[in-house]
Protein backbone atom coordinates (compact mmCIF):
# COMPACT_ATOMS: atom_id res chain seq x y z
CA UNK A 1 0.00 0.00 0.00
CA UNK A 2 3.04 2.92 0.76
CA UNK A 3 4.78 1.26 -2.71
CA UNK A 4 1.36 2.52 -4.36
CA UNK A 5 0.75 5.43 -2.39
CA UNK A 6 4.15 6.87 -3.48
CA UNK A 7 3.48 5.49 -7.13
CA UNK A 8 0.72 7.53 -7.32
CA UNK A 9 2.86 11.16 -5.72
CA UNK A 10 5.66 10.62 -8.26
CA UNK A 11 3.25 10.22 -10.80
CA UNK A 12 1.33 13.35 -9.22
CA UNK A 13 4.39 15.24 -9.36
CA UNK A 14 5.38 14.36 -12.72
CA UNK A 15 2.18 15.26 -14.50
CA UNK A 16 2.61 18.84 -12.25
CA UNK A 17 5.61 19.62 -13.73
CA UNK A 18 4.46 18.22 -17.34
CA UNK A 19 2.18 20.89 -17.41
CA UNK A 20 4.64 23.53 -15.86
CA UNK A 21 6.89 22.92 -18.67
CA UNK A 22 4.57 22.16 -21.72
CA UNK A 23 1.37 24.56 -23.00
CA UNK A 24 0.79 24.90 -26.34
CA UNK A 25 -2.57 26.78 -27.15
CA UNK A 26 -4.22 24.77 -30.84
CA UNK A 27 -6.66 26.90 -31.67
CA UNK A 28 -6.34 30.55 -32.31
CA UNK A 29 -10.04 30.97 -31.70
CA UNK A 30 -10.23 29.29 -28.40
CA UNK A 31 -7.24 29.94 -26.53
CA UNK A 32 -7.80 28.70 -23.34
CA UNK A 33 -7.86 25.30 -24.87
CA UNK A 34 -4.24 24.38 -24.85
CA UNK A 35 -2.36 21.10 -25.00
CA UNK A 36 -0.40 20.19 -21.72
CA UNK A 37 1.25 16.39 -21.41
CA UNK A 38 -0.47 15.89 -17.64
CA UNK A 39 -2.27 12.51 -18.72
CA UNK A 40 0.30 10.73 -19.79
CA UNK A 41 1.24 10.03 -16.22
CA UNK A 42 -2.26 9.62 -15.38
CA UNK A 43 -3.12 7.07 -18.25
CA UNK A 44 -0.11 5.34 -17.46
CA UNK A 45 -1.04 5.08 -13.94
CA UNK A 46 -4.78 3.57 -14.64
CA UNK A 47 -2.43 0.62 -16.50
CA UNK A 48 -0.57 0.01 -14.03
CA UNK A 49 -2.98 0.31 -10.31
CA UNK A 50 -6.23 0.21 -12.17
CA UNK A 51 -9.72 2.87 -13.04
CA UNK A 52 -9.42 3.85 -9.69
CA UNK A 53 -6.00 5.25 -9.62
CA UNK A 54 -5.93 6.81 -12.78
CA UNK A 55 -9.32 8.91 -11.30
CA UNK A 56 -7.96 9.37 -7.74
CA UNK A 57 -4.44 10.68 -9.68
CA UNK A 58 -7.16 12.54 -11.83
CA UNK A 59 -8.84 14.70 -9.37
CA UNK A 60 -5.52 15.33 -7.62
CA UNK A 61 -3.95 16.70 -10.55
CA UNK A 62 -6.90 18.77 -11.47
CA UNK A 63 -7.33 20.31 -8.20
CA UNK A 64 -3.14 21.38 -7.82
CA UNK A 65 -2.73 22.49 -11.51
CA UNK A 66 -6.28 24.51 -10.98
CA UNK A 67 -5.01 25.97 -7.95
CA UNK A 68 -1.20 26.65 -9.32
CA UNK A 69 -0.47 26.64 -12.72
CA UNK A 70 -3.82 27.06 -14.28
CA UNK A 71 -5.54 29.53 -11.86
CA UNK A 72 -6.84 31.50 -13.98
CA UNK A 73 -9.74 28.84 -15.28
CA UNK A 74 -10.16 28.18 -11.55
CA UNK A 75 -12.69 25.68 -10.33
CA UNK A 76 -14.18 25.60 -14.32
CA UNK A 77 -10.84 24.01 -14.97
CA UNK A 78 -10.36 21.72 -12.53
CA UNK A 79 -14.01 20.99 -13.28
CA UNK A 80 -13.25 20.72 -16.58
CA UNK A 81 -9.97 18.19 -16.74
CA UNK A 82 -11.45 16.46 -14.00
CA UNK A 83 -14.46 15.60 -16.31
CA UNK A 84 -12.09 14.96 -19.98
CA UNK A 85 -9.51 12.97 -18.41
CA UNK A 86 -11.86 11.27 -15.99
CA UNK A 87 -13.67 9.90 -19.06
CA UNK A 88 -10.59 9.02 -20.86
CA UNK A 89 -9.25 6.73 -17.78
CA UNK A 90 -12.06 5.43 -16.75
CA UNK A 91 -13.11 4.24 -20.36
CA UNK A 92 -9.55 3.25 -21.01
CA UNK A 93 -9.20 1.61 -17.61
CA UNK A 94 -12.23 -0.51 -17.82
CA UNK A 95 -10.94 -2.08 -20.81
CA UNK A 96 -7.22 -2.00 -20.26
CA UNK A 97 -8.43 -3.97 -17.58
CA UNK A 98 -10.49 -6.50 -19.07
CA UNK A 99 -7.86 -7.10 -21.90
CA UNK A 100 -4.66 -6.25 -20.11
CA UNK A 101 -2.03 -6.74 -23.61
CA UNK A 102 -0.81 -4.55 -26.23
CA UNK A 103 -4.05 -4.92 -28.55
CA UNK A 104 -5.88 -4.20 -25.36
CA UNK A 105 -3.94 -1.05 -24.13
CA UNK A 106 -4.50 0.35 -28.26
CA UNK A 107 -8.44 -0.11 -28.09
CA UNK A 108 -8.81 1.03 -24.91
CA UNK A 109 -6.66 4.34 -25.69
CA UNK A 110 -9.10 4.63 -28.52
CA UNK A 111 -12.28 4.24 -26.95
CA UNK A 112 -11.11 6.34 -24.04
CA UNK A 113 -9.79 9.13 -26.34
CA UNK A 114 -13.22 8.90 -28.33
CA UNK A 115 -15.37 8.88 -25.04
CA UNK A 116 -13.75 11.73 -23.71
CA UNK A 117 -14.19 13.68 -27.03
CA UNK A 118 -17.85 12.85 -27.09
CA UNK A 119 -18.30 13.73 -23.69
CA UNK A 120 -16.49 17.08 -23.62
CA UNK A 121 -18.54 17.93 -26.16
CA UNK A 122 -21.98 17.69 -23.69
CA UNK A 123 -19.27 19.67 -21.03
CA UNK A 124 -18.29 22.10 -23.15
CA UNK A 125 -21.46 23.24 -23.93
CA UNK A 126 -22.99 23.61 -20.80
CA UNK A 127 -19.37 24.85 -18.42
CA UNK A 128 -17.73 26.87 -21.35
CA UNK A 129 -20.66 29.92 -21.99
CA UNK A 130 -19.82 29.60 -17.97
CA UNK A 131 -16.41 30.06 -18.02
CA UNK A 132 -16.06 32.69 -21.01
CA UNK A 133 -19.16 34.43 -20.37
CA UNK A 134 -19.97 33.92 -23.87
CA UNK A 135 -24.11 32.95 -24.82
CA UNK A 136 -24.59 29.28 -25.93
CA UNK A 137 -24.81 30.37 -29.34
CA UNK A 138 -21.15 31.42 -29.80
CA UNK A 139 -20.62 28.05 -28.27
CA UNK A 140 -22.84 25.76 -30.46
CA UNK A 141 -20.69 26.80 -33.34
CA UNK A 142 -17.66 25.77 -32.33
CA UNK A 143 -18.25 22.42 -31.09
CA UNK A 144 -17.03 20.11 -34.00
CA UNK A 145 -14.84 22.59 -36.04
CA UNK A 146 -12.99 23.66 -32.64
CA UNK A 147 -13.92 21.23 -29.53
CA UNK A 148 -13.86 17.92 -31.33
CA UNK A 149 -10.76 18.71 -33.25
CA UNK A 150 -9.15 19.73 -30.09
CA UNK A 151 -10.08 16.55 -27.77
CA UNK A 152 -9.17 14.43 -30.63
CA UNK A 153 -6.35 15.49 -30.81
CA UNK A 154 -5.40 15.99 -26.93
CA UNK A 155 -6.49 12.07 -26.86
CA UNK A 156 -4.17 11.26 -30.13
CA UNK A 157 -1.06 12.83 -28.73
CA UNK A 158 -0.89 11.67 -25.26
CA UNK A 159 -2.15 7.91 -26.55
CA UNK A 160 0.82 7.69 -28.02
CA UNK A 161 3.42 8.28 -25.43
CA UNK A 162 1.40 6.18 -22.89
CA UNK A 163 1.67 3.16 -25.87
CA UNK A 164 4.74 3.45 -25.52
CA UNK A 165 5.78 3.30 -22.11
CA UNK A 166 3.00 1.64 -20.11
CA UNK A 167 4.33 -1.63 -20.35
CA UNK A 168 7.45 -0.49 -18.96
CA UNK A 169 5.92 1.31 -16.39
CA UNK A 170 3.57 -1.35 -15.24
CA UNK A 171 6.69 -4.51 -15.71
CA UNK A 172 8.90 -1.85 -13.12
CA UNK A 173 5.49 -1.13 -10.44
CA UNK A 174 5.09 -4.58 -10.50
CA UNK A 175 8.47 -6.02 -10.34
CA UNK A 176 9.37 -3.37 -7.35
CA UNK A 177 6.28 -4.59 -5.78
CA UNK A 178 7.22 -8.39 -5.55
CA UNK A 179 10.89 -7.14 -4.64
CA UNK A 180 9.22 -5.07 -1.59
CA UNK A 181 7.36 -8.00 -0.93
CA UNK A 182 9.64 -10.69 -0.70
CA UNK A 183 12.72 -8.85 1.25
Amino acid sequence: MTRKVAYLGVMAALSIVLVLLIRIPLFPTADFLEYDPADIPILITTFVVGPGGGLLLTVVVSVIQGLTVSAKSGLYGILMHVIATGSYVLVAGLIYRRFPCRKGAGVALISGGLAMTAVMLGANLIITPLFTGWPVSAIQPMLLPVFMPFNLLKAFINAVPTFLLYNTATQFYHQKTKGALTN
